[in-house]
C-alpha cells in the first residue's frame, strides 16, 4: 500500500530554492532540462511509490528527515521534517532529535586500499538511542544507522553493514530502495545548497550571454537514476 498523497508532485528542487518561473535561478536550471527532469523522477519514485511494502513511505520520510537533518539544517531538511510530520508526528519527533545528536560534518572513514590508508580519518559514529529502539523499533532504527553510515562514512558500507540490516528484518528490495534514497538525498541536499549559494551571482549577472550561461551551469552533476526496485535476490545474496 502506498499514500503518495504525503508528497505533492511539483519540482521540488525549485521550491527549496525558491525558484519561481521566469527568474534568472529558473533560466538557469532549463539549461539542464535532462538532468532536472531526472531528479524530480527520482524523487517521485522514492515518495510516490507504486509499491512501497518493502520500505514504507512513512519510514522513508522519517529516515530522509534524519538524513537530511543530520547532515545540516536547511531548507530541505526542513522539507522533509514537515513531511515526516505530517505523515507521524511521535516518531519524527524522535527521529529528528536523534538526527541532532548523530549531526556532524563528513566523509569519515578507513581505505582498505593500501596506497589510500594514509588519508584514512575518523569521526562521529552513531548508533540509535535505547528510548528510539524501543519506540521506533529494531527495523528502522537499523534503517536510521545505515543511512548515517551511508552519508558519512561510506568508505565502511560492506557486507557486513547489509547483514546488519538483514537481521533487523530488511529485504533485498528494501535494501537496495534504502541505499537510493540516501544517495538521492545527499545529491538533492547538494544541489538545492548550491544553488541557493549561486542565486546571488545569477541575479545580479542574469546569465544575459549564452556563454556565462553555460559556463555557469557546467559543474552539474547528474543525479542518481532512481527505478522501482524488483529483484530475485535473497537478503543473504545481498549482504554477501
Amino acid at each position: 500500500m502506498t499514500t503518495p498523497d504525503l508528497i505533492e508532485r511539483v519540482d521540488v528542487v525549485d521550491e527549496l530554492v525558491g525558484v519561481r518561473a521566469g527568474d534568472p535561478l529558473d533560466a538557469l536550471r532549463r539549461r539542464r532540462p535532462v538532468t532536472r527532469d531526472q531528479l524530480q523522477a527520482s524523487y517521485d519514485a522514492l515518495f510516490a511509490p507504486f509499491d512501497d511494502a518493502a520500505f514504507p513511505l512513512q519510514d522513508r520520510l522519517l529516515v530522509a528527515a534524519f538524513a537530511t537533518r543530520s547532515t545540516a539544517d536547511d531548507a530541505t531538511a526542513a522539507h522533509y521534517a514537515d513531511a515526516a510530520t505530517g505523515a507521524d508526528t511521535q516518531r519524527t519527533e524522535i527521529v529528528l532529535a536523534e538526527a541532532s545528536t548523530a549531526a556532524t560534518a563528513g566523509p569519515f572513514g578507513a581505505y582498505r586500499e593500501e596506497g589510500l590508508a594514509g588519508e584514512s580519518t575518523d569521526g562521529r559514529r552513531y548508533e540509535p538511542g535505547l528510548a528510539a529502539r524501543d519506540t521506533l523499533g529494531e527495523r528502522l532504527t537499523a534503517a536510521l544507522a545505515h543511512a548515517h553510515l551511508l552519508t558519512f562514512r561510506p568508505r565502511e558500507a560492506d557486507a557486513a553493514a547489509q547483514s546488519r540490516l538483514v537481521d533487523a528484518g530488511w529485504s533485498a528490495d528494501g535494501i537496495v530502495t534504502l541505499s537510493q534514497l540516501v544517495s538521492f538525498l545527499a545529491f538533492q541536499q547538494r544541489v538545492a545548497a548550491g544553488l541557493r549559494a549561486l542565486a546571488p551571482s545569477v541575479v545580479e549577472r542574469r546569465f544575459d550571454s549564452p556563454e556565462l550561461a553555460q559556463r555557469g551551469s557546467s559543474r552539474d552533476e547528474t543525479p542518481p537514476v532512481v527505478e522501482p526496485v524488483e529483484t530475485s535476490a535473497s537478503p543473504e545474496e545481498v549482504s554477501a
